[in-house]
């Protein structure tokens, strides 16, 4: 009998909830759909015999680790903002008899309806549309769909882990929440932050140190590497930052302005500020989350939909040519060996190679020190951040690709770096100074490689004698990485098939040669793997896009009817003190104005510092493009500003009816 009256009493309190009940539990359905999913694609058979399935497989985990993770953080917090509301109730139900154990036979109930609706419909809504899902992924990466309809036994057990463990760890957490407070506390627990805040300003300047750190960091990266390294590290530093600036940055400012006697005293500005520093200390870390989950849904999406618009230009800067070879060797006999096995093969299949680009070339890692370069003997083959390069090509292979060729004597070069310029006339090595005739501003075939992920400088010799005593001297200094190379590029006159045709008989000549070392690489070949990469991130984009787009939502919309319950006694005692019905409307219009859409305006300024970094990181991947990506990172904003706009004339109803009532709402609504 007390059972039923526990179970009964979990409904009514839902049902009497059904406000903020209702999209919690939508919140928690759709994260057991999307993790369903994501784990579905992921250990999906028929994705292994694909070219380039291993990638996408290793991308879908990745996937699975940052859904599994949001949905912890994201299902507490939430979760938080339902309890505080509950707890008043839950009071009254312990001063009315009930002991805490009877509270938590409640909330037992409560959390079995919850649990159970969210993952039986969950993982039904999950099953559902699996087939779709996978179908939009083979889409994007331009496959066929497989045949047949299979539900992982492996997704749905992890599944049921994963969200049992949540919820039990939520349910534990609420427990703990109840058992340590009076019920008076549980009563006055929805009142919590009704005492001014204090200004906490070594929590401010911290909070804008550590955000001029992240953006600091952010403008100062020039080497990709670099960026992928402290790209994380910075955006920890902008996280802490947006935080501590919310939470005590705001109030500070406020309390500021409201030591200015010109601004705070005026009936306007005296009740805007008042009302901001409470709702501030109530909302800041609320709106500090908005922001960083704006943030991530604007990055995610900017730099997903840039690489998948510029996947073609991509592709090209990977490969310069259609063809692409390297020999480990720039000895004229292999040289000729290579050159001879090629054409043949051209013959052999009647195609005709056009932009031939070959160079022979000493490379080895050096330290700069203005205009001196020495080899790094330490330096193995794996490179880093710091490392450059120096590359040496001869005039000979130069002058092949120019219209005009150069003439140059015997201690004169040419210097090309793909960093910033180099501006001296000089170039110091071992014991030798070369002369600068001409700083090129592009290298013809770009040493068959745009990607700019390393810092290197090409310099043009005379001849192959003094390249081969560069070589020399490089060994005789114990550089370990010297490398001499044949490099040979060009495109074919030929259809995609007879293109693969070729690519796999010279593959299958030049690689089977045992003492030379020769690598061959095409476009054609490499590119179903390379849009598999592509649209794979690019899928993982929109899937956690939309993720983070939803736990947006759900904090803007919890805000709101958190913050209607708190402002509607505010609102009647403005009024009883002589305030007019206008003057309300837009005091509290202000304030709601500039709270909702203070994270947007963050957002953008995160997203405006990080800009550089960013486009560091995309060089990695070789997207070179940057008014592309710039292109679709104000798009991106601009939409995603629209959508913000309309979440919050959605949510704004529900405040402002709680604020004013019904019939009072309505009419504050539409003046506002």
């Amino acid at each position: 009998m007390f059972r039923m009256l526990y179970l009964k009493l979990a409904v009514q309190g839902i049902k009497r909830n059904s406000q903020a009940y209702l999209p919690y539990l939508g919140a928690c359905l759709t994260m057991v759909m999307m993790f369903y999913l994501i784990l579905f694609l992921a250990v999906n058979p028929g994705l292994d015999p694909m070219t380039g399935g291993r990638t996408i497989q290793l991308l879908l985990n990745l996937g699975c680790i940052v859904v599994a993770f949001f949905a912890v953080i994201f299902l507490f917090y939430t979760h938080n903002f339902l309890i505080r509301q509950r707890k008043k109730e839950l009071g009254l139900y312990h001063i009315l008899g009930m002991e805490k154990h009877h509270l938590a036979r409640i909330l037992t109930w409560e959390t079995v309806l919850t649990a159970g609706l969210s993952v039986a419909l969950g993982l039904a809504a999950g099953v559902l549309l699996s087939k779709l899902m996978l179908l939009l992924l083979l889409k994007l990466l331009g496959v066929p769909a497989p045949i047949g309809f299979v539900v992982p036994g492996y997704a749905v057990a992890t599944t049921l882990k994963l969200f049992g463990g949540i919820f039990l760890a939520i349910y534990l957490n609420t427990l703990r929440q109840v058992y340590r407070l009076l019920p008076i506390e549980l009563l006055r627990a929805s009142q919590v932050g009704e005492r001014e805040p204090k200004s906490r300003w070594l929590l401010a300047v911290l909070g804008g140190i550590s955000l001029g750190i992240g953006y600091y960091m952010a403008l100062t990266i020039v080497h990709p590497l670099d960026a992928l390294v402290y790209f994380f590290i910075a955006v920890i530093f902008v996280m802490i930052g947006t935080y501590l600036l919310f939470v005590a940055g705001s109030i500070a400012f406020l309390k500021l302005l409201r030591a200015n006697r010109r601004v705070y005293y005026r009936p306007k500005w005296f009740v805007i500020i008042a009302g901001m520093i409470y709702r501030m200390k109530q909302h800041g870390a609320g709106l500090a989350n908005i922001c960083i989950l704006s943030s991530m849904v604007l990055v995610t999406l900017s730099t997903t939909v840039s690489l998948y618009v510029g996947s073609e230009d991509a592709l090209q800067v990977g490969y310069p040519r259609e063809v692409m070879i390297r020999a480990a060797s720039h000895l004229e006999t292999d040289v000729q060996w290579v050159q001879v096995q090629t054409r043949e093969i051209l013959d052999r299949h009647q195609v005709k190679g056009s932009n031939w680009v070959e160079y022979r070339m000493i490379s080895f890692p050096v330290a700069r020190d203005g205009h001196r370069f020495w080899p790094r003997p330490d330096a193995g083959p794996s490179y880093s951040a710091d490392t450059l390069t120096l590359n040496f090509i001869t005039l000979e292979d130069y002058n092949r690709l120019v219209e005009e060729p150069v003439v140059l004597a015997d201690q004169e070069v040419l210097v090309y770096s793909n960093r910033s310029a180099y501006t001296y006339s000089s170039l110091h090595l071992f014991d030798r100074e070369f002369v600068v005739k001409e700083r090129l501003d592009q290298l013809p075939g770009g040493g068959l490689s745009s990607t700019q992920v390393f810092a290197a400088y090409y310099v043009v010799v005379k001849d192959r004698q003094v390249l081969e005593e560069i070589r020399q001297q490089a060994l005789a200094e114990q550089a370990k990485a010297v490398t001499a190379q044949y490099l040979l590029g060009f495109d074919l006159d030929a259809s995609r098939e007879q293109a693969l045709a070729v690519f796999r008989d010279l593959r299958g000549v030049l690689e089977q040669n045992k003492v030379l070392f020769v690598r061959a690489q095409s476009r054609e070949a490499d590119r179903e793997e390379f849009y598999f990469l592509y649209g794979g991130l690019f899928f993982l984009g929109l899937y956690l896009g939309l993720l983070f787009i939803l736990g947006t939502v759900l904090i803007m919309y919890y805000k709101q009817i958190t913050e209607g319950y708190e402002d509607r006694r505010r609102y009647r005692i403005m009024q009883q003190v002589g305030m007019s019905r206008q003057e309300v409307q837009q005091t509290i219009g202000t304030q709601v104005l500039a709270v909702f859409f203070l994270p947007l305006v963050a957002a953008g300024v995160h997203v405006a510092f990080a800009f550089k970094m960013v486009t560091k990181l995309l060089t990695v991947l070789n997207l070179t493009n940057v008014p592309l990506f710039a292109l679709c990172t104000v798009l991106t904003f601009l939409a995603f500003a629209l959508f913000y706009t309309l979440v919050y004339l959605a949510t704004a109803r529900v405040y402002y009816r709680l604020v004013a009532g019904r019939a009072n709402g309505l009419i504050l609504e539409r003046a506002l």
